[in-house]
């Protein structure tokens, strides 16, 4: 359920209200009881993500991670062009 920030108008008066989406928006101001509350654009809730398997490393486990590159040839390990490669 989402919560939702209000402010009155008529007094200034802020409040959150967690409410379903498909509760009708809040009028009636619960400090001076006039009907001049609105509902504000708020940025939203971030994500968050719990638990193993949201990095890199955790699918990549013994994958070759640790062969240094060739940094003519990117990818390949055992590259003819490379300077470190003595044949």
């Amino acid at each position: 359920m989402p919560t939702y920030e209000y402010e009155c108008r008529a007094c200034g008066h802020r409040f959150e209200k967690r409410q379903p989406i498909t509760a009708a928006a809040i009028k009636m101001c619960p400090a001076c009881s006039k009907k001049k509350v609105v509902r504000l654009i708020g940025a939203g809730g971030g994500l968050i993500f719990k638990g193993s398997g949201f990095y890199a490393t955790d699918h990549r486990k013994g994958a070759g991670s640790d062969v240094p590159k060739c940094p003519v040839a990117g990818d390949k390990p055992d590259c003819a062009r490379c300077p470190k490669n003595p044949s």
